[in-house]
């Protein structure tokens, strides 16, 4: 066959809704698939009434992921075209069993001697889901039971014939390591996201990969609980890319039960009628009464729950996370979102006055900067943030250094190195701000009152008056500007750009009554970083006083653009 293909599936949108294949072209070897579909298709669900074969339960779209894994593999010069896949389907797709099945097969097929293949999850449960059903596949065959050892202490099996060995390995408390490693499985890839070490732990036990020409790796993932972060977001990212035709690399499969962006916009995902979008075993291993009866659960508790049901039984990606003590503004936070918004220079061209906001700084902490612009005719509220992390950030918050540097690849965060950095670079931007004669003359610069002298003394020294910067009172002084936002999304008068940075201080948040007032202070929200959100609500209290700008005669002659 002709071996030029393409693992790009641009017209995915119109397949998944219409129930066809989301991989666009046949195995490259139709013999290899054939030969390890006999495998699979041969081994028993012992968990479903009567202990079927999985071909006689395995959909279409099973048997087409498992041919297109197998049938990359040519095996007159020993090497697998395509070596890495990435399917995200969701919860109770029979993810679990398909993974053993896989696995089992791979070691079945195989011919190095001495070979290693293992499964990765995050957790013992996890690892527990995949090992039961890859054991009791062995011992439902009289054949697999003579050619395998299982070694449950271990979660080990191994062939007879070749000692290669099958491993299931829990990352949460096992070594992680593959030197020999053949076929790596990497089960619930949206929890290693979480892992500030997964990267690395990743990478060793891919270590043998390099020198097997005939490997692969597999993640199999439902959608994370969460925004996704970390390895979880690189990945997801690339497989997006790859599908769509944005990034050209026909060695990785993706294959992702998603709801096209058009279904989502118009709130269809929710209509118990298109659940089967990113459910391709519902009526099998998904019941659809159970699916609907949870749905109707998660509506009643409210729409914290149901983002839980939609992320892990519809597998819709969660943007922003709220929590039952969440601030209210972030009920409304999503929609007030216009994506063209994402840039500071956006911001100045549509705006008659620009106000902006500062808080936190210290090395433990992040530095938060908003500038929140009025609009011109409409008088609009825009808002963009940025922050700063010292590396030690990355050291001491450890759960949190990923997602960290996923803003800074976004270019919503700068992580620095040395003291002081953070501080020069927020002066530059105000000095930007006041070249732009959109800061008014007095209150421009709204600042946490408490350990703000550096920035101070560098704003003045950049040439800021006194009368600019102002100081906020926090606590439940800050109450009527956390109020004014939180009107401001619900009525969109206030808009954002849609950073993920700003939506994670907004998911961070947590407020606590305090009499008639409410507070939103870094003790309420613990380790999470809020500092973002922080600088916005300053920025917002100095909105509120109405101010003018400073624009030039000649901008208002119309001899001046910015």
């Amino acid at each position: 066959m002709s071996l030029d293909w393409s693992t790009a599936c641009p017209d995915w949108e119109q397949r998944i809704v219409r129930r066809e294949p989301l991989i666009p072209f046949p195995p490259l070897f139709p013999d290899e698939a054939n030969k390890a579909l006999e495998v699979f298709r041969a081994l028993r669900a012992v968990d479903v009434a009567g202990k079927p074969t999985l071909g006689e339960i395995a959909r279409p779209w099973i048997i087409d992921f498992v041919a297109a894994v197998f049938g990359a593999y040519d095996h007159s010069i020993g090497r697998r075209l395509i070596v890495e896949f990435f399917e995200l389907i969701a919860k109770k797709n029979g993810k679990s069993t398909t993974a053993a099945g896989i696995m089992l097969t791979a070691l079945v097929r195989n011919w190095r001697r001495s070979g290693e293949f293992t499964i990765l999850a995050p957790t013992k449960e996890i690892a527990n889901n995949s090992f039961i059903p890859a054991r009791d596949m062995i011992r439902e065959d009289p054949e697999l039971r003579e050619l395998m050892h299982v070694q449950e202490h271990l979660r080990t099996i191994t062939h007879r014939g070749t000692k290669a060995t099958l491993r299931i390995i829990a990352a949460d408390n096992e070594t992680v390591g593959g030197k020999k490693t053949i076929g790596l499985l990497v089960e619930e890839l949206w929890l290693f996201g979480q892992r500030a070490n997964a990267e690395s732990m990743l990478r060793e036990a891919m270590g043998g990969i390099a020198s097997r020409p005939e490997g692969f790796v597999i993640y199999l993932t439902t959608q994370s609980d969460e925004p996704p972060a970390g390895v979880f977001k690189q990945k997801l990212d690339y497989a997006r890319a790859v599908r769509d035709g944005r990034i050209a690399d026909k060695r990785f499969l993706p294959v992702l039960y998603e709801y096209p962006q058009g279904m989502l916009d118009q709130n269809r995902h929710r209509d118990k009628a298109n659940f089967y979008v990113t459910n391709p075993n519902l009526g099998a291993s998904v019941d659809v009464a159970y699916l609907e009866r949870e749905f109707d659960k998660a509506i009643a508790t409210g729409e914290d729950s149901v983002r839980g049901f939609l992320a892990k039984h519809l597998y819709v990606e969660i943007g922003l996370a709220l929590r039952s003590d969440r601030w209210a503004g972030a009920d409304h936070w999503e929609e007030a979102a216009e994506p063209g918004l994402m840039t500071l220079d956006e911001l100045l061209q549509r705006s008659e006055v620009v106000v902006a906001g500062i808080d936190g700084g210290g090395l433990d902490d992040l530095l938060g900067f908003a500038v929140i612009g009025r609009e011109k005719n409409t008088r609009r509220w825009l808002l963009w943030g940025h922050a700063w992390a010292h590396r030690t950030v990355l050291e001491r918050r450890k759960s949190e250094a990923d997602r960290l540097k996923d803003f800074a690849t976004d270019g919503d965060l700068t992580i620095i190195d040395a003291p002081g950095q953070d501080v020069s670079d927020v002066a530059d931007i105000v000095e930007r701000l006041a070249a732009s004669g959109l800061l008014p003359e007095k209150n421009a610069i709204g600042v946490d009152p408490v350990g703000i002298g550096q920035i101070v003394d560098e704003l003045q020294a950049r040439g800021l008056q006194a009368e600019q910067i102002v100081g906020i009172p926090q606590g439940w002084k800050l109450s009527g500007a956390i109020k004014t936002a939180e009107r401001g999304l619900a009525d969109k008068s206030l808009i954002h750009g849609g950073q993920k940075l700003m939506a994670w201080a907004v998911g961070n948040a947590k407020v606590e009554p305090r009499g008639n007032a409410i507070t939103i202070t870094k003790q309420t929200a613990g380790t999470a970083k809020i500092d973002p959100l922080m600088a916005a609500f300053d920025a917002v209290a100095l909105m509120s006083l109405n101010p003018a700008g400073m624009r030039s005669v000649y901008e208002e002659r119309g001899l001046l653009t910015i």
